[in-house]
């Protein structure tokens, strides 16, 4: 019985969210889901092995953006990784963090990271914070961003990590 209920469910929120979210103007799906759309065929092709993360994170002059919680960051994050959490992400704080919108930028996530849980848990495959960061830097203008693509043990990770929790071998 509950089926039935699925597609007209479904087919009401579509038409709410196209509908300039109910008046607000500070809210546009429709503009969010052609962001998606675009950033996702350039994405592919800035998806970088753990070697040209290292080799790319070496240049002084990129950025390593940690999106995580601060708390979660504090534990354990990458080398000279600069933190800027998700909920916090407004063109006010990006800019203090990167003032150049041509900067290289560097983001890796919780997803990337196995056999540290407390500081990189899991997170379910379609909410993984790469995918909503690289979108929101692309909507605030950042265009030269580069993603970590493989899943890393981060007992046998090239990567240096820094942080009040650092793995032992």
């Amino acid at each position: 019985m509950a089926k039935r209920f699925v597609v007209p469910v479904l087919s009401l929120f579509a038409g709410l969210a196209s509908a300039q979210d109910l008046g607000n103007p500070l809210i546009d799906y429709d503009a969010f889901k052609d962001n998606v759309v675009l950033v996702g065929a350039l994405r592919e092709s800035r998806r970088v092995t753990e070697e040209e993360f290292v080799r790319m994170s070496s240049d002084n002059r990129t950025v390593i953006l940690d999106a995580r919680s601060t708390q979660k960051f504090d534990l354990l994050h990458i080398k000279g990784a600069k933190n800027l959490s998700f909920p916090d992400m407004t063109a006010h704080e990006l800019a203090k963090v990167i003032p150049a919108k041509d900067t290289r930028i560097l983001i890796y996530c919780n997803n990337n990271f196995l056999n540290e849980p407390n500081a990189f848990p899991s997170k379910a495959l379609t909410a993984s914070l790469n995918v909503h960061t690289v979108n929101a830097l692309y909507a605030y203008g950042y265009t030269n961003v580069f993603e970590l693509a493989p899943l890393i043990d981060i007992r046998e990770s090239k990567i240096k990590f820094e942080g009040t929790s650092l793995p032992t071998s």
